[in-house]
């Protein structure tokens, strides 16, 4: 691997410091040599390479472009080089090895009990969508009181809403015992556990008939073909995350259905689906569906308000609507 080549050194020869640049350089050249998928916080090799360097070195990743000629030890070279040895031979994301993940600079803990977060929906809560200047998609985002998350996974989307959304308490509803053991780690280390809380159960069940000014889901929503197709990185993650049956909408669907009776008058619900933008407006010819572009997706985020979600069930084939 050429990561560890730069553990070696010429006879005689003064050998050149191991700088965190060229070290990031090197081991994306390994990890692109590899063929790996990256969709599990980063989005290519280097972005992935400066994620393994920084965390093993203690860096924040906002902060490792200002250490880029900061030398390694050699220690921490070797540490490098089998963990990125580990994640050619595995597959395994690098997240899980690491232990860690970031969203919007956030960290948090992250293992195999729980689908690693890379969700869009932490740029849409933290972008002037909600209370900007001239648009907002809540009357008063300042006011919000309370957030339901649902499929909260790891927690990370409750625990950013939380952080956004000052004075709100946030309920996180999550199927999964394993994953829910995540998400409370979460929680306590981000000091949240008065304001947050982590529910087992399917979907709004575990609420009752508790109404809420902000609904969020990043559900499973991968269909069969998706899910006889998936990398080998996604097969490490618990299948649950992603299985949307069919077409992908078996949640989705859910969700809307019964969202209009857990939104107060003026909430709303965002939710993310993939890629079934086009089978969702079919189902539901009757909503006007807000779709939201974020830096890395088009027409995979949407917003619907608590009025359209009063009453519009979906169109099943076959049957009238």
């Amino acid at each position: 691997m050429n990561v560890r080549k730069t553990l070696k050194r010429k006879r005689g020869v003064p050998a050149k410091p191991v700088t965190v640049a060229s070290l990031v350089r090197s081991v994306a050249a390994d990890l692109k040599r590899a063929k790996l998928v990256f969709a599990h916080g980063t989005v290519d090799p280097i972005a992935e390479a400066a994620f393994i360097v920084a965390e093993t070195l203690g860096i924040h990743p906002h902060f490792i472009a200002a250490r880029a000629e900061m030398p390694v030890a050699a220690a921490k070279q070797k540490k490098i080089a089998r963990l990125v040895d580990r994640r050619i031979r595995t597959r395994k994301p690098t997240a899980y090895l690491l232990k860690r993940i970031y969203m919007l600079g956030v960290p948090f803990y992250i293992d195999e009990r729980a689908i690693v977060p890379r969700s869009f929906l932490g740029e849409v809560l933290a972008s002037e969508l909600f209370a900007g200047q001239s648009f907002s998609l809540l009357p008063d985002a300042e006011a919000v009181g309370s957030v339901l998350d649902l499929c909260t996974g790891s927690g990370c989307l409750a625990i950013l809403s939380a952080m956004r959304f000052r004075g709100a308490k946030v309920d996180a509803v999550e199927l999964s015992k394993d994953a829910i053991e995540v998400a409370r780690r979460n929680a306590a280390e981000h000091k949240l556990k008065k304001r947050l809380r982590v529910l087992r159960g399917d979907l709004f069940a575990p609420v009752a008939d508790k109404r809420y000014d902000l609904i969020i889901s990043n559900p499973p929503y991968v269909d069969d073909a998706g899910m006889k197709g998936l990398p080998p990185e996604c097969r490490h993650e618990p299948a649950m995350a992603f299985d949307g049956g069919t077409d992908g909408l078996d949640i989705v669907r859910r969700i809307i259905d019964e969202a209009g009776r857990h939104l107060t008058r003026n909430g709303g619900l965002l939710c993310e689906i993939g890629r079934g933008r086009e089978a969702l407006e079919r189902a539901y010819p009757k909503l006007r569906f807000l779709w939201l572009d974020t830096e890395e997706s088009s027409g995979e985020v949407f917003w619907l308000d608590a009025g359209q979600l009063r009453g519009a069930p979906a169109v099943i084939p076959g049957r009238s609507p």
